[in-house]
């Protein structure tokens, strides 16, 4: 991501968490809107074009999605294109950022990106429903479709929106990729990160509490922990959050031991 691009991102995000009325009609309107930018060749160009100026972007904007969309929506779509961008392509990307975390401050009583870490573990035990979502032929309103029933109940209607709306764009990205990117998008939204705990039974409510508090000292942010139940790890855990990994497994603590007996 090139630094034109980051400054970018950090400008519409301030636009997104200043505006006076988000909800959920909104991140659809952002989905909508990067889907249509990224399918026009011209529309991405105009609204990236460095040489225009950003008033002229804008009036893009207002030309293009002013009657279609709400105020709030068209005000955010102006920031952006106010930007500069490293490319179209990332205008793109940013548009659709504004939309995972515009659903996440819809639903704030919601744990939004625990539920995408579950639809990503759902999808990741059902290679049918991944080769359904990821494939390059499908088409891409039959696999919103096919979202819609497998979630709707479950989860949200943002994690839902979020997921049938990624899959209808994926724009070479893997299905669980995307998802994963959306859930860190989420806990940054929120002030917080994630953490994938892998144990070999279910962590307790008091020890979960536990180690949330340790990570969260550590991190110095709130730690939402997103638990795996792997028994081939035998006993203790692994944590992993972003790239950082602790592992304090007894599979981990006897294959140290065994390479040292080796050495």
């Amino acid at each position: 991501m090139g630094s034109a691009t980051t400054q970018a991102l950090a400008a519409t995000t301030s636009a997104l968490n200043a505006a006076a009325s988000v909800d959920l009609d909104t991140s659809r309107e952002l989905f909508a809107a990067s889907r249509i930018v990224g399918e026009s060749p011209q529309l991405s160009g105009a609204l990236a074009d460095h040489a225009a100026a950003p008033a002229a972007r804008q009036r893009v904007v207002t030309d293009v999605f002013g009657a279609a969309f709400s105020a709030t929506t068209v005000a955010l779509l102006s920031a952006a294109a106010a930007q500069r961008w490293s490319s179209a392509r990332q205008l793109v990307d940013g548009i659709e950022e504004l939309a995972v975390r515009a659903a996440a401050i819809a639903s704030p009583d919601v744990d939004v990106d625990g539920e995408l870490f579950r639809t990503t573990r759902l999808i990741a035990d059902n290679p049918e429903v991944e080769l359904a979502l990821g494939s390059k032929l499908g088409d891409d309103s039959a696999k919103g479709a096919l979202v819609e029933t497998l979630l709707r109940g479950r989860v949200s209607d943002a994690t839902v929106l979020i997921v049938s709306s990624l899959v209808q764009q994926p724009r070479e990205r893997r299905v669980r990729q995307m998802l994963t990117e959306a859930m860190d998008l989420v806990a940054d939204q929120r002030d917080s990160i994630v953490a994938t705990v892998v144990t070999a039974t279910e962590l307790q409510p008091a020890q979960a509490e536990r180690l949330s508090a340790v990570l969260t000292q550590r991190y110095g942010k709130k730690v939402a922990l997103n638990p795996i139940i792997d028994p081939t790890i035998v006993g203790g855990l692994r944590v992993q959050i972003a790239d950082d990994v602790i592992d304090a497994s007894v599979a981990a603590r006897l294959t140290d031991l065994r390479q040292r007996l080796a050495g």
